[in-house]
């Protein structure tokens, strides 16, 4: 079956069912320039990633996550939505999808226009404090991060900095030299800062787990884009459908951990294929 014939069933599929629950990765933003946590074959890329637990417990954990989320974070700010979250934003406004479930962080679904979203593992833009739970904007504590460590400020192709950024607003920065790092705190209490994101290790809020099975429930089918969903979180939407015989369709490059679930694959890239569902 060639992409055509794939797209034809994939608009069959978007007409056949009212209240379709997309389900999106991280391959849904590489096009904005944010990178995939995993090859085609689903292995996951990099160092392995840091543990809510440890980041909690220990300042060193801490002061390395910062300094590289420092570094990294750029990349996450300077992101746009591309043409396939745009795309779903239409697709939900014209009534051809119901909700719209991200494992991504970015934020970028609702700078697109996306309404009615679940961001599952939180979102980067905003750092909580563990001690009085005050939200603040990332882009703020990145202007401390910068002032308090002027060394590491990303400079560009000229300059000294330049990491490999990771696609959780991480880069690969190698800390042998940064040990005196300045850690950034809460201005409102002084207490310990964290991203506003869900660590590996840590459990989703429960309010919002219950809110993204509701829309679970609620849905007649199943459209996974740009995920491996390998992480169970992302997974669990798929097994669910399945055992309720609702249909699953997915826009993936590459091997996902549903696919045996999987009625409709298209292998291709999401700005390929969802612009030509509209």
């Amino acid at each position: 079956m060639n992409l055509n014939q794939q797209i034809d069933h994939l608009q069959t599929f978007l007409h056949q069912h009212q209240r379709v629950l997309v389900l999106t990765g991280a391959g849904l933003s590489t096009a904005s320039g944010i990178p995939d946590y995993r090859d085609k074959d689903g292995v996951r890329r990099g160092r392995n990633p840091i543990q809510g637990p440890d980041f909690r417990k220990s300042e060193a954990v801490r002061r390395r996550y910062w300094a590289r989320s420092m570094a990294g974070y750029p990349t996450l700010a300077g992101a746009a939505p591309n043409v396939a979250h745009h795309a779903l934003a239409a697709l939900e406004q014209a009534g051809r999808i119901h909700s719209v479930i991200t494992q991504n962080v970015d934020g970028l679904h609702q700078r697109a226009g996306s309404h009615k979203l679940i961001e599952l593992h939180g979102n980067i833009h905003g750092v909580v404090c563990l001690d009085c739970r005050t939200v603040h904007p990332r882009a703020e504590i990145q202007h401390w991060l910068a002032q308090a460590n002027p060394e590491l400020v990303p400079t560009g192709p000229a300059g000294e900095v330049v990491p490999e950024a990771r696609p959780d607003g991480d880069a690969e920065v190698e800390l042998d030299e940064f040990q005196d790092f300045q850690l950034p705190y809460c201005a409102a209490c002084g207490g310990t800062l964290q991203p506003d994101v869900i660590f590996f290790g840590d459990n989703i809020p429960p309010q919002r787990t219950a809110a993204a099975l509701q829309w679970a429930e609620e849905a007649d089918a199943v459209l996974v884009v740009g995920s491996s969903l390998m992480v169970f979180s992302g997974y669990r939407f798929a097994k669910l459908a399945a055992q309720a015989n609702k249909p699953i369709a997915a826009i993936n490059l590459g091997k996902t951990r549903a696919d045996d679930l999987i009625g409709l694959k298209v292998e291709a890239s999401a700005v390929d294929v969802l612009p030509l569902l509209l």
